[in-house]
């Protein structure tokens, strides 16, 4: 089993719109990273988002790659939810998962999967892999230019 964590593209701030939707150097970015997941043989099962306009504006761009996932916001994927919960859901996925969220959880959900220190790449992603002992191992990692 295999899943990618996506940090959502580049956002308007707050003060421009509250809704945060992507700016357009963050559609730029989310097509690049969902490009760059097609690029490394990767096909998500199911694409998850964490319900925020970014993040689901984010999901589009793979969604548009891989019109036959299952799209869907689930509950674990917002700045402040624990990485337990996802880390958890994961342990019982047996397909691909490809996953957009956000900044601090993202950070610390790798670092849950990777039982160690993972730097983040500020909207990029990172792949990981699950072997059969449960182990997670990083297999690739993508930020755009």
């Amino acid at each position: 089993m295999r899943v990618y964590l996506v940090h959502h593209a580049d956002a308007l701030g707050p003060s421009v719109d509250p809704q945060r939707p992507l700016s357009s150097e963050g559609l730029q970015q989310a097509a690049w990273l969902a490009a760059h997941v097609v690029s490394v043989g990767f096909t998500p099962a199911s694409i998850w988002h964490s319900g925020k306009l970014r993040s689901r504006q984010t999901a589009d761009a793979f969604l548009r790659r891989y019109p036959f996932a299952d799209f869907r916001m689930v509950r674990g994927l917002r700045p402040g939810d624990p990485p337990s919960w996802m880390r958890d859901e994961l342990a019982a996925e047996t397909r691909d998962i490809l996953l957009v969220g956000h900044m601090p959880h993202l950070p610390d959900l790798a670092r849950a999967l990777a039982n160690g220190p993972c730097d983040f790449p500020l909207h990029g992603a990172i792949g990981f892999e699950r072997d059969d002992g449960g182990q997670w191992r990083e297999f690739t990692r993508a930020q755009p230019p």
